[in-house]
């Protein structure tokens, strides 16, 4: 850790601090069931759409075992809970998630 942030630098970024949620979508039970490869396809697509719709503003699929991706989403906890649970992945049983209130940063991007 090479830069020097001050107090003031702090403050200043925390005032520009809005609220999202952070959806972080497991693997459950059923994810090898039979038909899971077009249910996943649904899962995906769905994702995507929310993205382009804005609903999710970053989407970060995990090559994992256990974790199956990360979604910070732009709509409150309570309404990214509803969206999650009408998930095709999740009403099968393949994915479970988990919605969290946070704060982020607008305009923080990954890199390209």
């Amino acid at each position: 850790m090479s830069a020097t942030v001050t107090d003031e630098q702090i403050r200043a970024l925390a005032e520009t601090a809005k609220p999202y949620s952070v959806a972080l979508l497991q693997w459950g039970p059923e994810r090898t069931m039979e038909g899971a490869d077009a249910v996943e396809l649904e899962h995906q697509r769905r994702m995507v759409s929310l993205r382009a719709e804005g609903v999710i503003a970053i989407l970060c699929p995990v090559a994992s075992d256990t974790l199956a991706g990360v979604a910070i989403m732009t709509v409150p906890a309570e309404e990214a809970t509803e969206i999650m649970a009408g998930d095709p992945c999740v009403r099968a049983g393949m994915m479970r998630c988990d919605v969290h209130p946070c704060h982020g940063f607008p305009g923080d991007a990954l890199p390209a």
